[in-house]
């Protein structure tokens, strides 16, 4: 099995813990402490580690950036459809999360990008099964 676990920095654990179950994902206790919580995104698949920025410190040498003052990343997570891109778009709004950048809309994909509390930046995003199988032509062609 391969799994992929994206390690972010936060401030306020707890804050982060409520914004990112308010986007529906769950946490796992198994691996959350008073330094860092698993946030279970798709079981078995992928997950963040959220992990305030002293115990994210001992993982490195180099300095942690300010996620809220430069981008460095952005994870990207596809969902089933563009009224569930708008859901969680919602929920993390409602949750404490900011939209600083506008939606972007190709016809074959369409992305919204989210700004947690920390700064981290989420882009939810749908793209129609033709492109996502073929690649953008092949849903042009679709539209044909």
């Amino acid at each position: 099995m391969t799994a992929i676990f994206v390690n972010l920095p936060v401030t306020d654990l707890e804050r982060a813990k409520a914004f990112y179950t308010a986007l529906g994902f769950s946490i796992n206790p198994n691996f959350t402490d008073h330094n860092a919580a698993c946030v279970v995104v798709e079981d078995g698949h992928s997950y963040f580690m959220i992990l305030v920025r002293d115990f994210f410190q001992t993982f490195t040498d180099r300095p942690i950036g300010d996620p809220a003052q430069a981008v460095s990343a952005a994870t990207a997570i596809f969902l089933d459809n563009r009224e569930a891109v708008d859901a969680a778009m919602a929920s993390g709004l409602a949750a404490g999360g900011s939209e600083d950048h506008p939606a972007t809309d190709l016809g074959f994909m369409y992305q919204r990008q989210l700004t947690d509390p920390d700064g981290n930046v989420l882009e939810f995003g749908y793209m129609h099964p033709a492109a996502a199988e073929k690649g953008p032509g092949a849903f042009v062609n679709q539209q044909s």
